[in-house]
């Protein structure tokens, strides 16, 4: 039977029983969404790819404590969530060390500059669509514009930018994210409306007009 026909939970119940094989499905069923998460919060390719790692074998030695009170996917993205949290804690030192780099480190951050041009088309009818009266293609080509988003991105405290950067890469639900974050649902739908606020009145005092 192809592994497309079989659900979450009877790949984790065979899993729990030992199979080996039963896991590796999930994991390439679920390994870009928490591959992204991770890359989310640390900024880094290899960082998010040692944080999904870590959170597939931490999943694996905990998979007897899944309850199936959310779905397998969310209970794996909160746990990569928490590594990757943590591995970024554990990075700050160095990340302010590279201050002096902040440019370079922004432009190379695909994170922030996919989400930039995400933010930019899905408002290209208002908000920053209204921009020069720019089309999305226009706005995806943009590179200043997409760098001053980056800047106004990043600029966020870390929880709207989190949260931010979850809602637009279009690979969660809000109530994952809230799940995830461990946040009220309410909560994450104001942060994501807070951040895109912020980030057009960022854009506005740089000269984008009324956005």
């Amino acid at each position: 039977m192809s592994t497309s026909c079989v659900t979450d939970a009877e790949l984790v119940a065979r899993a729990r029983t030992g199979d080996h094989a039963a896991f590796g499905d999930l994991v390439d069923r679920h390994r870009t969404a928490v591959y992204r998460a991770a890359l989310t919060a640390l900024r880094s390719h290899a960082e998010a790819e040692d944080a999904a790692q870590d959170a597939f074998v931490l999943a694996w030695r905990r998979l007897g404590s899944f309850r199936g009170e959310a779905s397998f996917k969310t209970w794996l993205l909160t746990i990569a969530w928490h590594q990757a949290i943590n591995r970024r804690r554990g990075l700050m030192g160095r990340w302010r060390r590279m201050i002096s780099f902040e440019d370079v480190t922004v432009r190379r951050d695909t994170t922030y500059a996919e989400a930039a041009g995400v933010v930019a088309a899905s408002d290209a009818g208002s908000g920053f669509g209204r921009i020069m009266g720019a089309t999305p293609e226009q706005l995806m080509a943009d590179d200043e514009l997409r760098r001053d988003i980056e800047r106004g991105i990043r600029a966020l405290s870390p929880k709207l930018r989190d949260t931010l950067l979850l809602a637009q890469s279009g690979e969660y639900s809000y109530e994952e994210i809230a799940t995830m974050l461990k946040t009220p649902l309410g909560t994450i739908k104001w942060r994501v409306s807070e951040a895109r606020r912020t980030v057009k009145k960022f854009l506005g005092n740089r000269g984008y007009g009324n956005v």
